[in-house]
């Protein structure tokens, strides 16, 4: 049977490089590609007990249908928490718990982009997101990232040259995939420019809460006093990805017309996970399990850090401070793809650099790894295979 598609998608198709992840699967291969948690960092015992008390004290509420919004005290619990963690507090804001932060990106394209409207995002940047935006036939201008956060310069040379841009995409902590962090210097220049300019910014912010080094950053939500920022945050990263729960602030408005748009696509998020977060946040000392995590990923970061120094010297990287990425570049004389699909080869995935660019045909000599889900034996034999695929490249 030939299938008409929509105009919307049919113009998008599965990437090249991403037939390399397929190898991942297989248990020979230390797969350093994926974005996933590190398996210890699971408080599996607090979820089990809080899933048994919900399912024998309130049965009926776990398994019935509930509010778009999203569980009322659970939005609650996010409200105070941005407050009293964050310093996020604009007046007419509220909040929507959401399936997962990636249904963040599509509910706000929805909502706000129409054909041919432009998206400014950093270069590289998430590609779950960038693809979100595709598929709502944005534009997608890139602005590179300096080592404290986009240049603002382009930034701005693209939002006075161009007027169909409706936001600016940013990652602050621990950029997906770099690892950067963005200085509050430039997320306050990142904030002036979207006033002066009238634009939106879309704060994502996955990983700020995996911060083991350093200072932190305030949000760019903290300078927020007109509901131009929409943030962005998620419990995959720091309670369960497979819980699929993530939450967006905003201004009520904006957040009405997302509301919206999710009735017609999921009705509302997993209600047996919301209530399950809601009461390990009330049953359990959730700061104390952020320590928790933060101590597993700065001794797994060593050991990756140890790794890259001592048996593949000829990787460049950027240390990081956090998060659960790190971007490592080539010399000019190993082609990136080529080297990507001889690490699948020597049984290691990483993910090629390209696959981050708002255009994949783009020239891009860097990698990213995941430090985060291998055991400490596999990330350092990871490592040290393709540290020695990189000094016996042929010249």
């Amino acid at each position: 049977m030939d299938y008409h598609f929509s105009d919307r998608v049919k113009a998008l198709k599965p990437s090249a490089i991403r037939e390399i992840f397929k190898y991942a699967a297989d248990p020979e291969v230390i797969s350093l590609s994926a974005g996933n948690p590190a398996p210890e960092a699971f408080p599996v015992e607090a979820i089990r007990r809080c899933s048994d008390d919900l399912l024998r004290e309130q049965p009926i509420d776990a398994l019935q249908y509930s509010v778009t919004e999203g569980l009322p005290a659970l939005r609650e619990d996010v409200t105070a928490f941005l407050q009293k963690h964050c310093g996020i507090h604009t007046p007419g804001d509220s909040v929507l718990i959401t399936s997962g932060a990636q249904q963040i990106m599509d509910l706000f394209g929805k909502s706000v982009l129409n054909e041919g409207d432009t998206v400014v995002c950093e270069e590289p940047s998430f590609i779950g997101a960038l693809n979100s935006f595709r598929s709502y036939h944005a534009v997608l201008k890139g602005v590179p990232m300096q080592e404290d956060g986009m240049d603002l310069t382009k930034l701005e040379d693209i939002l006075k040259s161009d007027r169909k841009v409706q936001f600016i995409y940013t990652i602050p902590n621990f950029q997906n995939p770099t690892g950067l962090t963005t200085s509050w210097e430039k997320r306050r220049g990142i904030y002036d420019l979207a006033k002066k300019y009238d634009v939106l910014i879309l704060e994502d912010n996955p990983y700020g809460d995996l911060r083991f080094a350093g200072e932190n950053i305030p949000s760019i939500k903290t300078l927020d006093t007109e509901g131009r920022v929409l943030y962005s945050g998620t419990f995959s990263k720091t309670i369960s990805p497979g819980m699929r729960v993530g939450f967006a602030a905003g201004g009520s408005t904006l957040l009405q017309k997302m509301v919206v748009c999710k009735q017609g696509s999921d009705v509302h998020t997993n209600i047996w996970s919301q209530h399950v977060i809601h009461r390990f946040l009330h049953g359990w000392d959730f700061e104390k399990h952020l320590c928790g995590l933060r101590k597993i990923y700065a001794k797994k970061y060593a050991v990756a850090e140890k790794a890259l120094q001592e048996t593949a010297p000829l990787l460049q990287y950027r240390p990081i401070q956090g998060g659960l990425f790190i971007w490592c570049t080539l010399p000019a004389s190993i082609p990136m793809i080529d080297y990507c699909k001889q690490a699948v080869l020597h049984k290691v995935c990483v993910v090629p650099g390209n696959a981050f660019l708002t255009d994949e045909n783009t020239p891009c000599q860097s990698f990213r790894i995941n430090y985060s889900s291998p055991t400490d034996e596999d990330l350092a034999r990871g490592i040290s295979i393709l540290g020695k695929l990189a000094a016996d490249w042929p010249v």
